[in-house]
């Protein structure tokens, strides 16, 4: 890789210390920094497997704050304007005791949102098990999955990411559908979903397509899974089935250069 494609860029770690004594943490989150561009984006901990980490870590962990910092920070950041490096110099100044930010480091990278991710997945994503398969089933997995195909395809940057649903359903909603396009009229959401972890979030993912198509009748919407639904088991099959009766595709991972390649001409 050409050094002139590769960007400096700084990152902090977010650590929960909730038991000051001890000094005791786990991280919770990222913070990746571009300075030449000015840009700052935080990625924290949100899914159900992540903190049903942190609580078998620290049981008494108050997962109120830890479920409404994502959008503390994001608001923070977006008040910052143009001086993220100044937000973030503060930052160590004003955090609570619990939550507290490691030294900064440096890194070298191309593409800043796949660096977020590859951060994410390294310091603070639950950590890889010793047996095949087991990580495989995550969403973050499958998010570095979706990244890497995208990249490949070069439809990565033309995607909207992270894209909050609480203007379809209910203020406050904490969800957001991990990617979106446009064309000809039809918008286009993608989620990663994972079969075998935990059948709720399909029943969310379904309550918003429903909440979305009323607003937008012309929505599509794919499930992108780490393998397809099982025929013998019945809580995978439950998963197709619920989906299926909201029209929202599925599509496992190995599928996903032949659906990136079938975007590319529509995003152009």
């Amino acid at each position: 890789m050409p050094n002139e494609n590769l960007n400096t860029l700084s990152y902090r770690i977010l650590r929960y210390t909730p038991n000051l004594v001890r000094d005791e943490w786990v991280n919770i989150g990222v913070l990746l920094e571009d300075p030449a561009r000015r840009h700052l984006q935080a990625r924290l901990i949100e899914e159900p497997a992540e903190l049903a980490r942190v609580r078998r870590i620290h049981p008494n962990a108050d997962e109120e704050l830890l479920r409404a910092l994502p959008q503390d920070f994001e608001a923070q950041i977006a008040g910052a304007g143009g001086e993220p490096g100044a937000y973030v110099a503060k930052l160590d100044e004003t955090l609570s005791n619990i939550l507290q930010l490691s030294p900064q480091k440096a890194v070298l990278a191309e593409d800043f949102e796949a660096e977020l991710d590859r951060l994410y997945c390294d310091h603070v994503a639950p950590p890889r098990r010793a047996r095949a398969g087991l990580f495989e089933n995550t969403r973050a997995w499958i998010r570095t999955r979706i990244n890497e195909a995208f990249r490949r395809s070069r439809i990565l940057g033309r995607m909207e990411r992270g894209v909050r649903v609480e203007e379809f359903t209910q203020p406050g909603d904490p969800l957001r559908l991990d990617y979106a396009y446009r064309y000809n009229g039809t918008r286009g959401y993608l989620h990663a979903l994972s079969l075998a972890r935990d059948p709720a979030q399909a029943k969310v993912l379904a309550y918003t397509a429903e909440c979305v198509r009323v607003k937008i009748p012309t929505s599509e919407f794919t499930a992108i899974t780490e393998a397809e639904p099982q025929p013998d088991d019945a809580r995978q099959q439950f998963v197709a089935r619920l989906l299926a009766e909201q029209k929202i595709d599925i599509l496992p991972v190995t599928r996903l250069d032949a659906l990136a390649n079938s975007l590319r001409p529509r995003l152009q």
